[in-house]
């Protein structure tokens, strides 16, 4: 596996982490009314938004590099 493609899959495990933790928190903030637990949601929402640019701009400046 090459180090571009080693490298999408870890931002794509990054990006489901952070979407589990949103919809975690999410749901512990139903559960408790803590909004602190709405924060980290709100919090991992932005950094998996954040993660996707980053994906794309990644893949954008590499696409010539193959990916074995």
């Amino acid at each position: 596996m090459s180090l571009k493609a080693f490298h999408i899959v870890f931002v794509g495990a990054s990006v489901l982490l952070m979407l589990g933790l949103a919809g975690f928190s999410f749901g512990e903030y139903r559960e408790t009314g803590s909004p602190l637990s709405l924060l980290w949601s709100g919090l991992a929402l932005v950094a998996a938004s954040g993660l996707l640019v980053y994906g794309r701009y990644f893949l954008r400046k590499l696409k010539h590099i193959s990916f074995l």
